[in-house]
């Protein structure tokens, strides 16, 4: 079921100017016992969770079908909710300018972007911080009659989680985040932190590829097939595969490898048919798969989010020796994401002061110890801010949001709260990683 709900731009003025948020709602189903609703979303931000909701329930089992109404909801600015951002479409497609050599375009291209957002969007940009996204959820919970919500949050979803526990305690019954934002480094430092994460993991996975030496060709070590990658990403700088597969679009593809062990074995293939063959196909196909590069939704709300949830510092010298320094020790991405965030540095809308967590709540944490996307410090520090809380740790896990992944160790935990709201004996509870896939 779908559903509409009006909320204010400016929650300090209720009656005033109002937006649309998209909502969906996978029904309980008749036979058990009912108990509310589970509002979910995906992460972000950008991410768009209405059919989240529907994915999320697909994998319940059958105690809790019957027991929950699933609810999704795509936040303001994001998918179906209106006004949906988009400042510049084909922002992050084809085409870019280099990563790691081009300073000067890319300043000039990301405060072009950061204009067009101003122009196109004005006061809007005032009011997008997650904090204001949290009190639409509030309203969420009020237009179902609910008086208290249970949640389910992955990645960025975590953080709006503990910022809603910390501004409505008492309107929270259950909740599970997984793989969780470090809070005191919004949002700048927590990006440099993944720069080096997703280094160890796309070094994990080059030394996988140099493990199947037979299947791939491309190395018979990590360090082998390292060079052998960031060869192939500076030729394609020069020449793109297709006209459209460039060094940039190598790293993006790649990128993913870094969230889930799910792609090493279809991404090692497209490699190397491209180094061995020059299947310009397999890249072009993957990329499209990806979808990656194709809308600029997601990333418009990002910067929405991101730039105004916390003041990012100003001054290019800092950004660029940060980014150098960082680079060093991971080379994969560091330029990527530096360019990614530096609309940030000149965005036109004010950035507020982040919510102080801090939670009593008797909560389940989900943390993979070798997450690049949310370094698994997050998953200690939000522990730590939510005194009841207890974290499961999935030992040597290199996949972002793991509840539903196939680890009978974490998924068992995580229904059996949902189930019952008996959370774990020990503080911390350790899980085996799920085995690396195979060629």
């Amino acid at each position: 079921q779908c559903m509409n709900l009006k909320v204010p731009l400016d929650h300090a003025h209720p009656g005033g100017k109002k937006i649309t948020l998209a909502l969906s709602r996978i029904r309980h189903r008749s036979g058990g016992t009912y108990q509310g609703v589970l509002l979910v979303n995906p992460g972000g931000p950008g991410g768009t969770g209405r059919d989240f909701a529907a994915t999320v329930a697909s994998g319940l089992p059958g105690n809790l079908r019957q027991a929950y109404d699933v609810i999704g909801f795509d936040p303001r600015g994001v998918g179906a909710s209106r006004p949906a951002l988009s400042c510049r479409p084909h922002y992050s497609g084809p085409g870019r300018p280099a990563y790691g050599t081009a300073e000067k375009a890319w300043l000039k291209r990301t405060a072009a972007y950061a204009r067009a957002c101003g122009r196109k969007y004005g006061p809007l940009l005032a009011h997008m911080r997650s904090e204001d996204a949290v009190r639409d959820m509030d309203l969420i919970r009020a237009a179902l009659g609910v008086p208290q919500i249970n949640y389910y949050g992955g990645s960025y979803g975590t953080y709006l989680g503990a910022v809603y526990a910390t501004l409505f305690p008492g309107r929270v019954r259950r909740m599970v985040l997984d793989s969780n934002v470090r809070p005191s480094g919004i949002w700048y430092q927590d990006n440099l932190d993944q720069d080096l994460a997703f280094q160890q993991n796309l070094q994990a996975y080059f030394a996988w590829i140099g493990r199947h030496h037979k299947a791939y060709r491309l190395g018979r070590s990590g360090r082998k097939v390292a060079r052998r990658f960031y060869a192939t990403r500076d030729s394609l700088n020069v020449r793109p595969a297709g006209k459209k597969i460039g060094g940039n679009e190598l790293t993006d593809l790649f990128q993913i490898a870094g969230y889930t062990t799910a792609w090493w074995a279809p991404l090692a293939g497209v490699l190397a048919r491209w180094v061995h063959d020059h299947d310009s196909g397999g890249l072009r196909k993957a990329y499209q798969v990806a979808r990656l590069g194709h809308a600029d939704n997601d990333y418009a709300v990002y910067n929405a989010v991101q730039c105004t949830d916390v003041a990012w510092p100003r001054s290019w010298r800092k950004w660029r020796r940060d980014a150098v320094r960082t680079n060093r020790r991971a080379p994969f991405g560091t330029w990527q994401n530096t360019w990614f965030n530096a609309p940030c540095r000149v965005w036109p809308a004010a950035a507020g002061k982040p919510v102080r967590i801090r939670s009593n709540g008797a909560f389940l944490l989900l943390q993979a110890t070798h997450d690049a996307a949310t370094p698994y410090r997050g998953g200690i520090e939000m522990h730590r801010l939510i005194k009841r809380s207890r974290l499961i740790v999935e030992n040597g896990g290199r996949t972002h949001v793991i509840a539903q992944n196939g680890n009978p160790c974490v998924d068992d935990r995580f229904y059996a709260y949902l189930s019952t709201g008996a959370l774990p004996g020990k503080r911390v509870t350790h899980c085996a990683r799920l085995s690396y896939p195979t060629p």
